[in-house]
């Protein structure tokens, strides 16, 4: 049937998209959508299609006759990371370090800017800054009464669109790798780093994206369901909406030790960091036979890097957890093991969603949505530069009904580097064409709630994909609307720096309607404010 009808493999990913945002029910829509991809490639066969998703939920942890260690080696990061997070709790790291925050920050900006400024700095991988992120920053921006839907904002917005950007990144190193074979049969005389400098001045999405966010951040833009919520969390009712189903995971009344060391925080999350950066390093360099950064970076197990890093913090958060509580009546051995116990349990909500969308990525993959949409752009007969744009919106459909920029990435950047080099003067428009894969990417990944990166930025920030994805999805239109202009802009002037000076400019009016129309929320004096209640 699907052969018939290629279409169709768009069914699956639009049942479960629709589904969250009308039901709030991630599991469930998500289960939808896997039981209707099963259905498509079993021809309605119900014992068949038992079989196709039980294969696809098998290859979670065993594919092409081995363990998978990716998915894990993730399951196993989250774990980690959701004790860390109990563990410096219970030593009184975060009270610490929040009482220290507050004796600088003074107003709900000040909030977001750590958290923006957090974001950016940490650039190394997505996933990555997602979860870290969260962490740090969630107990300042409670104090200051900022939603939660507001921080998954801040962390999404700050994570992919920063990472995508960085030739020193994850991301960055491997996209290099996709181009490579690309550029060395075009006409080009550039090298990989060259080439992804200039692809990501033309990823006019990414960078409408950050100044959006520092937009979003300076001048108080909250629009859409995103003012809801902040007005609800201003007003102390609350810093997510009692109807999610997602509730704050360190919510449950955990003894602290106090006073606190801020170093009993802040030192498990360095030597994340440092853990983290070493072992990429040290894997890609053994993975891919060489010890260039650029070369490390490409070969690096991010997985395995994560829980080199996550093991690393766990002993230190766990060291300073003994060493504060030490001598403490309330801090039993039993109470340490309810502790620790609540911070992994905390995370299963996120293991379980991460573990659908995966199975229904993974059948995605299996039906060819992916490349159903590519060859749309492939039967389209239109002048190079025109396709540029097409690019842009094929590659963020593509994303937004995979959850996964990869695939875009994947599939598109090689399909637009063959195109340009077969055409007539499609040379001077390659690395125009990989920047709107890339930047066509990031914004379907931005709005999906099958993403992963959407899914661990709602966890970073305990809270609901559903309303994430609710509330972030106007910021994401604004940008996606902003860069589609200036792609077009491109198309008519062959211009790269006129198509990103339109983008951004595009995107200032527009945040300066908002922000006459939807004045920004009063503070009421939040910087002395106790918490709001989760």
């Amino acid at each position: 049937m699907l052969d018939a009808y290629p279409i169709l493999t768009l069914l699956p990913p639009l049942v479960a998209i629709i589904l969250v945002i009308v039901t709030k029910k991630v599991l469930i829509s998500l289960g939808a959508g896997i039981l209707t991809a099963g259905l498509l490639l079993a021809d309605f066969n119900p014992i068949t299609m038992v079989v196709t998703v039980g294969e696809a939920i098998l290859r979670l942890v065993w594919v092409d006759d081995a363990i998978n260690w990716y998915t894990i080696l993730i399951v196993a990061f989250l774990f980690q990371l959701g004790i860390i997070t109990a563990l410096v709790m219970m030593s009184g790291g975060a009270s610490s370090f929040t009482e220290w925050a507050a004796k600088r920050i003074r107003k709900r900006r000040g909030a977001k800017v750590l958290t923006g400024l957090l974001g950016m700095l940490i650039f190394i991988d997505d996933y990555f800054n997602a979860l870290a992120v969260g962490q740090v920053a969630r107990p300042i921006t409670d104090r200051y009464r900022i939603s939660r839907a507001k921080l998954a904002y801040l962390i999404d917005s700050s994570s992919a669109p920063v990472v995508v950007l960085m030739p020193l990144s994850s991301w960055g190193a491997s996209i290099m790798g996709i181009m490579a074979p690309l550029l060395a049969s075009s006409a080009l005389m550039l090298t990989q780093v060259e080439a992804f400098v200039l692809s990501a001045a033309m990823n006019y999405y990414a960078i409408a994206a950050l100044v959006l966010l520092w937009l979003t951040i300076l001048m108080g833009l909250d629009f859409g369901s995103m003012r809801r919520e902040e007005e609800r969390a201003v007003r102390g009712d609350g810093l997510q909406n009692p109807k999610d189903d997602t509730p704050d995971p360190f919510a449950d009344d955990m003894p602290k030790h106090e006073p606190g060391a801020m170093r009993a925080l802040v030192l498990p999350f360095v030597i994340l960091i440092i853990g983290v950066v070493a072992a990429m390093y040290v894997s890609g360099g053994i993975l891919g036979e060489s010890w260039g950064i650029l070369d490390t970076l490409a070969a690096a197990d991010v997985a395995i890097a994560l829980n080199v890093g996550g093991v690393a913090a766990l002993i230190v958060a766990a060291y300073y957890c003994i060493r504060y509580t030490k001598g403490n009546p309330e801090f039993t051995a039993g109470t340490k093991r309810r502790g620790t116990a609540h911070g992994a349990k905390s995370m299963l909500p996120a293991v379980l969603i991460l573990l659908f969308a995966w199975t229904l990525g993974d059948l995605i993959s299996e039906m060819g949505t992916g490349e159903f949409l590519a060859s749309l752009v492939e039967a389209m007969s239109m002048s190079a530069v025109w396709l540029i744009p097409v690019m842009f919106v094929i590659a963020g459909l593509m994303a937004f009904a995979t959850g996964t920029s990869w695939g875009a990435f994947g599939i598109l950047i090689p399909l637009a580097g063959e195109m340009m080099n077969a055409v007539q003067g499609g040379d001077e428009f390659l690395i125009a064409s990989f920047g709107a894969v890339l930047a066509g990417a990031v914004w379907g990944d931005h709005s999906s709630p099958i993403s992963d990166t959407t899914i661990l930025s709602s966890t970073g920030a305990a809270c609901s994909v559903a309303v994430h994805v609710a509330t972030q999805l106007p910021y994401a239109f604004v940008g996606a609307v902003s860069s589609l202009a200036g792609y077009v802009v491109y198309a008519l002037t062959q211009n790269g720096v006129i198509g990103l000076i339109t983008t951004i400019a595009l995107v200032f009016i527009i945040a300066m309607v908002i922000r006459k129309v939807r004045p920004p929320i009063k503070d009421h004096d939040v910087s002395v404010a106790n918490p709001a209640r989760a």
